[in-house]
């Protein structure tokens, strides 16, 4: 047997960082994230600092995986029936998770970590299953989505005082597709 013996997959572990996670969510809640600290979500999950310490090294690395964590999607991309529209609905509900104060504060997070790629991956996959569901119709690449739609989101939810407006994203949308 290839498991080692008093390893489980999904145990204890699992349920520590869960505990953990929940911490942070509950703390970010309730006050501001400037003033959370290792040992306030210690105590709030019931393991010690140097638990925290141990796995994450800092409380940037762990607000960082909560954040990724959050951003992973519950379920695939909504069906709306064509490719344009699939496009519209996810990058609609994207810009308005990530420019809401948790969305901005996730994408902080990340951004600050040592895995911002993972982003990319988690956004790629989501494009790719909407493309993936129309092989009839002439679609973009995933990087050309992330390029004219997704990165004009980001950088205003980061870098400007006001998110896209949506007419400026269906519009982002509408040239990334006329352009194959």
């Amino acid at each position: 047997m290839a498991i080692k013996e008093g390893l489980r997959p999904g145990g204890r572990s699992a349920r520590v960082q869960e505990s953990i996670h929940s911490a942070v969510r509950a703390l970010l809640q309730e006050q501001e994230r400037s003033t959370v600290t290792v040992p306030q979500i210690a105590a709030r999950a019931g393991v010690t600092p140097s638990t925290i310490y141990r796995r994450w090294g800092d409380l940037a690395a762990l607000l960082a995986d909560v954040a990724l964590a959050r951003m992973r999607p519950d379920s695939e991309p909504a069906q709306t029936g064509s490719l344009r529209s699939d496009i519209r609905a996810w990058a609609e509900q994207y810009l308005d998770e990530m420019s809401s104060e948790p969305g901005r504060n996730m994408m902080r997070d990340v951004q600050a970590s040592a895995t911002p790629g993972y982003c990319v991956t988690i956004i790629a996959a989501q494009l790719q299953t909407i493309i993936a569901r129309h092989p009839d119709e002439t679609a973009p690449s995933v990087d050309r989505l992330i390029n004219l739609v997704v990165a004009p989101v980001v950088f205003r939810i980061l870098f400007a005082a006001s998110a896209l407006e949506v007419e400026e994203l269906h519009y982002l949308i509408d040239i990334a597709l006329n352009q194959h």
